[in-house]
């Protein structure tokens, strides 16, 4: 073969070869970047041994809130007296923690009786997910429950026409349609990131930071989006709680008899508390950014776990209606007329 040949036929055969080596490279590439099908759950940091403890614990808190909540949703719903829009968001609010505290609590109990920490890469969606659109929609109605206490306060005489079914329809679907926009970007954002690297969550459920620190590719946007809706969403409502206190009390320091400013003061005790025991913990952790983390489990544990438990034990002690309901409920005494 003539020199000339040679070139000729190397040249022809020259592309394959570049082609087949490029293919190999992208196949080395896709073999060290395997995609996570799953994730591995440390559990809460620093509670080794702590094991029967912690399960005995957060299954008691878990079993408490669901009787709780189901007996007030029960409640309400039998005593057509409590057919009103303060029990209509209530029953909105049971429900909540309900899901709220079924979102990491059944799977942790799970992991550690089975000792399983796998979770499924769509068991780890649907954690992030939940957990952010039932805790916005819990924010939002403390907003819309504030406000019905407002116009109860200072409108009384216009309550029923202003909150009528049509607009506490609309207030309850409100909170709840945009809070599953506000989960779906933040989740979407979460899971379009490549996961190609090690699989295993540093916390006791799937939370966007958590998971995010695995992934191998920039976080920055989504980092960004999660810091300034969850800082915006709670801020907002925050404000508008507080405005509309600030209204309530400016109306109830005018009403002159001390019966009338007990009685508009008790209404809205109940709802205090429980906005205390939901934006407490979370501007401790905001004020104290020395001890944020040391003090972000404990108050994410606190939110999941025991507010929903406490919730129904607020609203039934503070309330004398929901008691008389209870007891119809149970074949006792009738709510009085």
């Amino acid at each position: 073969m003539s020199l000339e040949e040679f070139h000729h036929d190397f040249n022809n055969f020259h592309p394959t070869i570049k082609s087949l080596c490029k293919w190999n490279e992208s196949s080395v590439g896709r073999v060290n970047h395997t995609v996570v099908t799953h994730f591995i759950l440390l559990g809460i940091p620093n509670a080794s041994g702590l094991q029967t403890i912690l399960f005995v614990t957060f299954l008691a808190f878990y079993v408490c809130t669901l009787l709780g909540n189901l007996l007030i949703l029960l409640a309400i719903l039998a005593d057509p007296r409590l057919h009103t829009p303060m029990y209509f968001f209530l029953c909105n609010l049971s429900v909540l923690d309900i899901g709220f505290s079924s979102i990491s609590t059944p799977k942790f109990l799970a992991n550690l009786w089975a000792k399983s920490r796998t979770i499924s890469l769509g068991g780890c969606m649907s954690q992030v997910f939940f957990y952010h659109f039932l805790g916005s929609t819990e924010c939002l109605l403390y907003t819309v429950m504030a406000y019905d206490r407002y116009v109860a306060i200072c409108h009384p005489l216009r309550y029923l026409l202003i909150m009528n079914r049509r607009v506490c329809a609309l207030l309850a679907a409100g909170t709840w349609i945009t809070s599953s926009f506000h989960a779906t970007i933040l989740t979407s954002l979460t899971f379009t990131l490549p996961y190609c690297g090690s699989n295993v969550v540093d916390y006791f459920f799937c939370d966007i930071f958590p998971v995010v620190k695995l992934a191998c590719a920039d976080t920055y946007i989504i980092e960004t989006v999660t810091f300034t809706n969850t800082g915006m969403v709670p801020t907002t409502c925050f404000l508008l709680i507080l405005a509309s206190y600030v209204r309530i009390v400016y109306s109830v320091l005018k009403i002159n008899s001390a019966e009338g400013r007990r009685k508009a003061a008790s209404t809205c005790a109940s709802h205090l508390a429980v906005v205390t025991l939901f934006f407490g913990p979370c501007a401790l952790v905001c004020t104290q950014p020395q001890l944020s983390k040391v003090l972000v489990t404990p108050v994410q544990i606190f939110g999941n776990v025991v507010t929903p438990m406490l919730n129904p034990a607020i609203y039934t002690l503070r309330n004398k209606e929901v008691k008389a309901a209870l007891r119809k409920l149970r074949g006792g005494q009738t709510p009085a007329r």
